[in-house]
């Protein structure tokens, strides 16, 4: 449900973006009315901006001048959803106290609350509405609530209730944006998981083997096994450069090498501009990995595996491709992309389960939009390409 309410108040942001632009590219904004309209929907996309980092003191802070703005109000004010005031901006300090009470009254009233206090100074009759802030329909963020000189027509009413519900969809906004984020870190912790154990095995009983008969390379596999798994299980971040990708998969490539010797051919294609561009944390390492199984499974002679990145423009281009045993299209059609991994070939064994795929094409989608998801070549005998495009820039993503 929050998806979907979130969806629709985006589409309303979208449609106030448009509608402003359409406004910006006209040579004259003339009429009263054009210039109220276009007032109003600039002070609405400034409340916007802080409204999406959720409800909190500093948000509420920064949006409510802009808000108060919006209702004309002479006095607003924002709680928590404990009636706790978050920022009051404007007059009639002396109106706090009444505005708070009435918001938690319309916190578990789940409905507007009118209050009304008497002037100090002028006896002129002030007004208190509070409109509760409800978010996917059931929970109650906080409350939104204004000071009105004089008694409230019904257009002062509706304007409140328009406002309040614009409020509620840019926190759904947040939400779904908060959402998002513990979800992908969701995804990196379950593909972390389902780095191979064979791999782990295998890379440990090599070193074993290089212990007694040459020392030194068991120290430099051992270093280099400690850095892969540091890297591989950091804490910090969702996203990294490639530069930093490419480094954990030449250690990745080292415990291979020394494993299969030279039955694994690598080559290296990498533009040196695109090293500082940024991906998704563990976005190559899944797709070298596969090709490395490719490359060796079931052929005599082992195989070679080529990771390629150039400089495309507005994007990066990278692919990693094997030539081993491929697999049938008609698994990709059906959606079965991480039917890859596992290949069709005679190869194919329990140590060939998938590392990801899905798991790296949703997270490169939900960062970068449906554009840029992966994109596979096969076929039986043919060897596996795996190609992805990364912006080399896109707001709010950042290593």
């Amino acid at each position: 449900m929050v998806s979907t309410v979130a969806a629709v108040a985006g589409a309303a942001v979208l449609a106030v973006v448009v509608l402003m632009l359409w406004l910006r590219t006209q040579r004259v904004v003339t009429t009263p009315a054009e210039r109220a309209v276009h007032s109003a929907l600039h002070t609405a996309s400034l409340a916007a901006v802080p409204l999406r980092r959720g409800l909190t003191v500093a948000s509420a802070g920064a949006a409510a001048p802009h808000l108060r703005n919006l209702t004309g109000a002479a006095a607003l004010g924002v709680t928590d959803a404990d009636g706790v005031l978050l920022a009051w901006e404007g007059g009639h300090g002396d109106l706090v106290a009444a505005l708070t009470d009435a918001a938690k009254r319309a916190v578990d009233g789940g409905r507007a609350v009118l209050a009304r206090g008497e002037g100090s100074q002028d006896a002129a009759v002030r007004t208190v509405i509070v409109q509760p802030l409800v978010v996917d329909d059931s929970s109650v963020a906080g409350a939104l609530g204004v000071v009105l000189t004089g008694p409230p027509g019904p257009g002062r009413l509706g304007a409140l209730a328009d406002v309040a519900r614009y409020v509620c969809g840019q926190l759904e906004l947040a939400e779904l944006d908060a959402s998002r984020a513990r979800l992908d870190r969701a995804e990196v912790r379950a593909l972390r998981a389902q780095i191979s154990p064979h791999f782990i095995y295998n890379a440990l009983n090599t070193v074993a083997s290089f212990v007694r008969t040459d020392p030194d390379r068991a120290r430099e596999l051992i270093l280099e096994f400690a850095d892969f798994t540091r890297y591989s299980f950091r804490a910090a971040g969702e996203f990294t450069v490639l530069a930093e990708e490419l480094r954990n998969i030449e250690r990745y490539l080292a415990l291979e090498r020394a494993r299969f010797g030279d039955a694994l051919q690598v080559r290296l294609q990498i533009a040196p501009e695109v090293l500082g561009v940024v991906l998704p944390f563990l976005a190559l390492q899944p797709l070298v990995e596969n090709a490395v199984r490719h490359g060796l499974a079931g052929r005599p002679g082992g195989g070679t595996v080529t990771i390629v990145a150039n400089d495309a423009g507005t994007d990066c281009v990278i692919s990693v491709e094997d030539d081993g045993v491929g697999m049938d299209p008609e698994l990709l059609r059906s959606g079965a992309l991480d039917a890859v991994a596992g290949g069709t070939g005679p190869g194919k064994s329990d140590e060939s389960a998938h590392v990801g795929l899905a798991n790296v094409d949703d997270r490169l989608r939900a960062a970068f939009g449906n554009d840029y998801g992966l994109v596979v070549e096969t076929a039986p005998g043919a060897g596996t390409k795996v190609s992805l495009r990364v912006p080399k820039f896109r707001v709010g993503v950042r290593a």
